[in-house]
């Protein structure tokens, strides 16, 4: 919500995360409005250092609510750029549709994908994607994924091999969801997915799951929920 005092005041309590590393109080610095003022709470349901993209949907999120409630009109290409100083998955983010990336994540091209139901599980660790990032074991000779090749169903992780090795409990969830449908580490992890394609079979895939892991089950959509805003 709109405040009268200039700056952001965060007002859920992030454990674990320094206000200088929060992504949306980054985000809002980004914007440089230093007239402009908000309250900003969050509920917070993605699992934190899980892979799956929660600090960068915060931050998008954020670029796109405070242009609109600021009156800024930056632009979604401009919201973009601004979005990819402050992470290399927060572009995708900010244009709320499926797409296909390459580069560091900054050249996107929308594409439509099939619906699909995921079972994801989330072992009870952190991933540190610095740690993975900077292991040697990480070669970066990979040739480069195509689209076709992707849809093909040969998608693959080069960071997944890393993790198992260095996080038993990741291995040990992959291979815990592997036995019922082919399942793939989450961006640098610690969450582990697969993909179905409709809610009961997923629906039965976590109920099979579940005990040492907290299976959630999601659909997938193409288009982001819009943003509604209230001013006050």
């Amino acid at each position: 919500e709109l405040s009268d005092r200039p700056g952001i005041q965060l007002i859920t309590p992030m454990p674990g995360i320094a206000e200088s590393d929060n992504l949306i109080l980054k985000a809002a610095q980004a914007l440089g409005s230093s007239r402009c003022g908000a309250r900003i709470a969050i509920h917070k349901r993605i699992p934190q250092g899980g892979g799956l993209g929660g600090g960068s949907s915060n931050a998008a999120t954020t670029l796109l609510m405070l242009n609109r409630v600021w009156g800024l009109g930056y632009s979604v290409d401009s919201l973009a750029r601004i979005g990819l100083s402050l992470g290399a998955d927060v572009p995708v983010f900010v244009r709320q549709h499926s797409a296909w990336a390459e580069g560091i994540g900054e050249i996107i091209e929308p594409i439509e994908l099939p619906e699909r139901w995921f079972v994801i599980l989330r072992p009870d660790c952190h991933v540190s994607t610095a740690e993975i990032f900077s292991s040697p074991q990480l070669t970066r000779d990979t040739s480069a994924i195509t689209l076709a090749t992707f849809f093909a169903g040969k998608a693959g992780n080069d960071l997944q091999a890393i993790v198992e090795a260095r996080y038993p409990a990741v291995r040990k969830a992959l291979n815990l969801l592997g036995k019922f449908s082919p399942a793939m580490m989450t961006g640098s992890g610690s969450c582990v997915f697969t993909a179905v394609d409709d809610e009961n079979s997923a629906r039965r895939i976590a109920a099979a799951t579940e005990g040492e892991f907290l299976p959630i089950v999601a659909r997938g959509v193409n288009e982001s929920p819009p943003i509604i805003t209230h001013r006050r």
